[in-house]
């Protein structure tokens, strides 16, 4: 029996708590908020413990959950690795690149598993292009939402774009030979939208746009390959591939264009999506990386290296302001 104690039950802490209450053979110990209004209203609800001592509960725990604020992820995170605990941590890993940094030292040399709430990773819409093979050289990508006071603490780069920094670091087995950013603060002190485009040393290209202050969300990013085009489409959960057809390629709408090289085949087809919860997912394999002693899916290694690249991507934009004044 895996007994987690979760610390911070606002608005996403309240998710993994009913997703923890559906996986087997998990006790929820109890929880941590220091919100008394939060915390009445959550032990009524799911008839949770509320532990007022973050140390009490820690110790009564086998793992944590952590879905404080990101100011706070180092000093929980710190607290449970040092006490032998499994920890799963939101993203992104912690507030600074130093705190990342003294995290992965401190997993490391631990005998503990650290994973990280890139969410993303788990989409059914991107489960459904496992399968595949996956070598993109150019990569675009929208992520668009709008404006929520919830998250600001942090800016746009660590709060919305950090989740397409991993995906595409997962993708991309090559390291980061340029980054070009340009960002605006718009309704708070740090970036609120941002433009973002990463070279690789393999050729590949990412851009990104991120924004918190949109009139609609959009979250999709887009893969172009040789002879491929893969969309996916994280928000609405859908999949498309446009590519030249295969013998192998059965069930599929394909349709003729005369190219300069003679007439390809095209062929258009919707991955089947499987039905999944993309944060019980995530909980379900942190449990079993425990309970099988296997590597997790976001290590804290992942977390760091998502980090870097945004903390690298704030440096130009601040770079950027400093060089317009």
């Amino acid at each position: 029996m895996l007994k987690i104690g979760v610390i911070g039950v606002g608005h996403l802490g309240k998710f993994h708590l009913n997703n923890w209450l559906e996986i087997p053979d998990v006790e929820i110990v109890g929880f941590f908020d220091p919100n008394d209004e939060t915390a009445k209203e959550v032990a009524e609800k799911y008839n949770l413990t509320r532990f007022t001592d973050a140390d009490e509960l820690i110790d009564q725990s086998t793992a944590l959950d952590i879905v404080a604020p990101t100011t706070f992820h180092f000093e929980w995170c710190e607290k449970a690795i040092k006490k032998g605990k499994h920890v799963f941590v939101e993203k992104p890993l912690a507030n600074t690149m130093e705190e990342a940094r003294q995290l992965v030292k401190l997993a490391k040399e631990s005998d503990i598993k650290l994973q990280v709430g890139h969410v993303e990773r788990f989409n059914p819409a991107f489960l459904a292009v496992q399968d595949l093979t996956l070598n993109p050289m150019f990569i675009e990508v929208h992520r668009l939402a709008q404006f929520n006071p919830r998250g600001t603490e942090v800016s746009v780069i660590l709060d919305l774009m950090i989740h397409d920094i991993d995906i595409i670091l997962s993708l991309i087995k090559s390291d980061v030979k340029n980054i070009y950013a340009s960002g605006v603060g718009v309704l708070t002190d740090s970036p609120d939208i941002a433009n973002v485009r990463i070279e690789f040393d393999n050729g590949c290209v990412a851009n990104l746009t991120s924004s918190r202050i949109s009139m609609k969300k959009m979250r999709k990013i887009r893969l172009f390959q040789k002879d491929s085009y893969i969309g996916i489409d994280f928000l609405n959960k859908k999949t498309e591939i446009i590519k030249l057809k295969e013998e192998h390629d059965d069930n599929v709408f394909a349709f003729d264009i005369a190219t300069p090289n003679g007439t390809k085949t095209i062929a258009m087809s919707n991955p089947l999506i499987p039905e999944v919860n993309a944060i019980k997912r995530e909980l379900e394999e942190f449990k079993s990386a425990i309970e099988n002693n296997t590597k997790t899916i976001v290590s804290e290694m992942d977390g760091l290296l998502a980090m870097d690249v945004a903390h690298q991507i704030l440096d130009k934009i601040r770079n950027n302001v400093l060089s317009r004044s």
